[in-house]
């Protein structure tokens, strides 16, 4: 599934080298569509809770997904790795 740009999604795994969780949610700001044979990718800019970013990663589209409706985000504290 293709993420259009400046959507919203959730991680599906840990990214503890930016101490990122699975469930946070983050920005897309560009698609990679990867070569043959290799799964395409995106960039995602994260935000803390006042909207200033930390961190903007590259993972692969299996490592992300849609928010739904049924959803609802939560607030944890982010990791020292992270800028916190």
């Amino acid at each position: 599934m293709k993420h259009e740009l400046f959507t919203r999604v959730a991680l599906k795994a840990d990214l503890p080298q930016h101490g990122l969780t699975s469930g946070d949610v983050a920005t897309v700001v560009e698609y990679h569509p990867g070569r043959a044979g290799q799964e395409p990718g995106y960039s995602l800019e994260v935000f803390n809770a006042v909207g200033e970013t930390v961190a903007v990663v590259t993972v692969r589209e299996s490592q992300i997904e849609a928010l739904t409706p049924r959803e609802v985000l939560h607030v944890r504290l982010l990791a020292e790795t992270a800028g916190g």
